[in-house]
Order: structure tokens, then sequence, then C-alpha cells
């Protein structure tokens, strides 16, 4: 069938649906005649290409089961559905993506995607488009939304420092310094967004916690917390969205801030956890961004050592501890917390392992293949998707058998994030 035919044939399917609900609306009308609109109906069915909405290559659907998966060495990201688990656009054009991470708005149509370049990107997952870019440092590490979505906040290494920025127009709103006591600036990791309009993230170099108050964007009130300890790499939030825990690299331990209590300061928490054993060379970092939370306990990575660490969330001690086949990278919870699921650093990274949270035993091992970088859940935790850097592909696996649904093919794919966090603290 030619094109033309093709086109006018579905015109007329649509004319014909779309009657019932036009031409009676007419003839309600006293004195109204139906078939100016019938008629009117008929010509564009016939003449499809008169007129063409403004963004006729969107989808028109709801956007809760989609997602992004970043294709860290090509610049791009494909946008996926978790529901059909297939692809549904590729977009490129995006930079820097070797650590690259995203938030969502609260409509789940826009992805922000954070570039290791200093790039910050707005996507409409809808369109399959890149919205608007803007490279706002030299080098960042991640970012945020706000908890009323109406700004993106990005953390820098270069030149240090946050910089706001309007989450519709991207138009930098504030700029938030980091400025360390020998008047240098300070790389910035650990940025999240938290109840009351606020940002929350630490200084690396300076051993420090900020909190910043954006209910008004022209005034930030940043809040300090010094002497957190040495070397804090990265940080979290708790759910509720009441502590900020951050892990030091520099020594054994976290810190940690109850945001419901700030004027407590700074506690610190599983201090000298490794306290006189062997140290082990850490090839990569551990993210606390996906640690675990289920019931009361609490999974986190262990830095440096083939463990996870198990903690009561109240009293904030350890109670236990997982050996695990090499040094954990993600421990994350299944959304309903019965299972943790664990990826490795580099050279053990072609495996995941499954905690059970109830006995603390590992319940499950199997090896996607050489560079396992990420994991997300579906929404409710039916499947979690694992990306595959070596292999080139994202896996997708039921979480109650374990055995594989499907495969994408992913150029060289790391972070997996899915709209449902659009509706998270933290994420």
């Amino acid at each position: 069938m030619k094109p033309g035919k093709e086109n006018s044939g579905k015109g007329v399917r649509s004319l014909f649906l779309l009657l019932p609900m036009i031409v009676p609306r007419q003839v309600k009308k006293k004195g109204s005649d139906p078939f100016p609109a019938f008629f009117l109906l008929l010509f564009l069915a016939i003449f499809p290409g008169v007129y063409q909405p403004a963004n006729a290559g969107c989808l028109m659907r709801g956007t809760g089961d989609l997602g992004i998966v970043i294709e860290r060495a090509s610049g791009s990201v494909q946008v996926v559905d978790t529901t059909a688990m297939s692809s549904l656009f590729r977009i490129e054009g995006l930079g820097d993506l070797s650590h690259a991470s995203a938030v969502f708005s609260r409509d789940e149509r826009y992805a922000y995607v954070f570039g290791r370049d200093g790039g910050l990107s707005k996507l409409d997952l809808l369109c399959g488009q890149l919205v608007k870019r803007v490279v706002q440092a030299g080098n960042s590490i991640g970012g945020a939304i706000s908890q009323d979505g109406s700004l993106v906040a990005v953390s820098n290494y270069t030149p240090g420092g946050v910089k706001v920025f309007d989450a519709v127009s991207l138009e930098q709103v504030a700029d938030l310094p980091a400025a360390t006591a020998d008047g240098g600036s300070s790389k910035v990791v650990g940025l999240v967004d938290a109840p009351g309009q606020r940002f929350v993230y630490t200084l690396y170099d300076a051993g420090e916690i900020r909190s910043v108050d954006m209910n008004d964007p022209d005034k930030p009130e940043v809040q300090r917390f010094p002497d957190i300890g040495r070397l804090p790499y990265d940080a979290l939030i708790t759910p509720d969205g009441r502590y900020y825990i951050a892990g030091l690299f520099g020594e054994d331990g976290l810190a940690m801030l109850d945001l419901w209590q700030p004027q407590q300061g700074v506690r610190r928490i599983l201090d000298n956890y490794g306290k006189g054993e062997e140290k082990l060379p850490v090839y990569k970092m551990p993210h606390l961004e996906g640690w675990a939370v289920a019931g009361r306990q609490v999974f986190l990575p262990a830095v440096g050592r083939h463990e996870v660490l198990v903690v009561d969330s109240d009293s904030w001690k350890e109670t236990g501890r997982v050996a695990v086949h090499g040094q954990p990278v993600f421990v994350v919870a299944e959304p309903g917390g019965r299972r943790v699921w664990v990826n490795f650093a580099h050279p053990l990274n072609d495996t995941v392992q499954v905690i059970d949270t109830l006995t603390l035993q590992v319940v499950h091992t199997f090896e996607p293949g050489k560079g396992v970088l990420h994991m997300e859940f579906s929404p409710r935790g039916e499947a979690v998707w694992i990306s595959v850097r070596d292999a080139d592909v994202v896996q997708v696996y039921d979480t109650a058998s374990f055995t594989q649904l499907a495969e994408l093919p992913v150029e060289k794919p790391s972070g997996i994030f899915f709209t449902a966090r659009a509706h998270r603290t933290g994420l």
C-alpha cells in the first residue's frame, strides 16, 4: 500500500471514531448544523498533511512506567518502557556520561541528566527529545530536584560548589560556592533533596555538611556543619527525609545529621567498624545513595571490605555483617524490603548476589557478565534491570524466581533510572 493511501485509511478510521463524540455535541446546540463539522473532519482525514499537531512524533501515554538507561561511552540515553521491557527512543548529544545520574520532574515527563563534563540536560521522555542542555561547570558529580519540583541543583568538582536552576527554563537562579578554610574551593558530593525545600550536600575537601533552604531562591539560607570527618566521599538521606548520612573515606565510620533536630549537630555512627583489621585496596568507591532499608534494618556497603554492614535504624548501631563475593558498590533493596541485591567492584564485577533480609544469608548468586554497573527495580519490585557494560546489554530478571525475562541491546550501559523516583525523597 502506498504511504498516501495508508495515511488516508487511518484518517478515515479516526474520523468515524470521532464522529459519535463530535456530532451529538453539535446537534444539542439549538439551530446548529452537524454537517459542517462532519465535512471538516472528512477533509482533514483525506488530506492529513494539511494539519499536523505540534508534537506529532510524541507518545500519547502515561509516564509511570518509563525510565532511562545511560549509554556512558556515546553520550546518549535510551528511553525504556518497564512494562513492555522495551526501548522507545534513543537521545544523543548529552556529552560526557561516564559518571551520569538523573532525576525526574513531578509529572514524570522530563528527566534531568547530570553529566561528568558539567552538562545539565533536560529530556522529554514522551517525545524522545533533548529539550535543553547547559554546561554549568567543568566537572560535576550529580544533582537533585527540589521537593516541589521547581528547582534542579547540580554538585560540582570543578570549580566546586552547587548551582541551582529553574526546572522549566534551566536558567540559573543561585550559585552556592564551597569555600574552604585556606581560601580554595571544595569538591561537592552527596547532594540530595530534603523536606522543607532544602538541598543538603557534603564538602569532600573541607569535611563539612551544608544544608540550604531554597524557599526564596534569591536569598538561599545556608547552614554549615563542619568537622564531620576526613574525606566524605558520598552521602544519602533516609526515605523519610530525616537523617542525612555521609560516608568517610579518610577514616572508618559515617557522619549523621538529624535534619529534624539540626541543632544537635553531626553524630558519628559505626565508628571504627574496621579498626585493627587488615585494610584492603579500594577498587571502586561504593555508592551510598543506593542503600537498602528493610524494616528497621539498614544495609550498607563496607568500604574496602567484602562485607555488607547491617545497622539498626533506631540505635544506629551495627547488628551484623554479611560476607559477600567482593567489595560491594551498590546495595539496594527490593521495594518490599524482602531481599537486598548487591553488585561488586572490579575485578569481581561480573557477579550479583541476593541477601535474605530475615536470615541475613546470601540466597542467590549469579553472573550476568563483566561490568555489572547498576541495578534498578520496577516500581513495585517484580523485576530488576541490570546494566552489563562489557556485554552491551541490559538484562531484566524476575525477582521471585531469578529467571531472566528480557535482554535489551544498549551501548555500554551504566545507570538505570525509572520515573518512579520522581516521588521519592533523595532519589
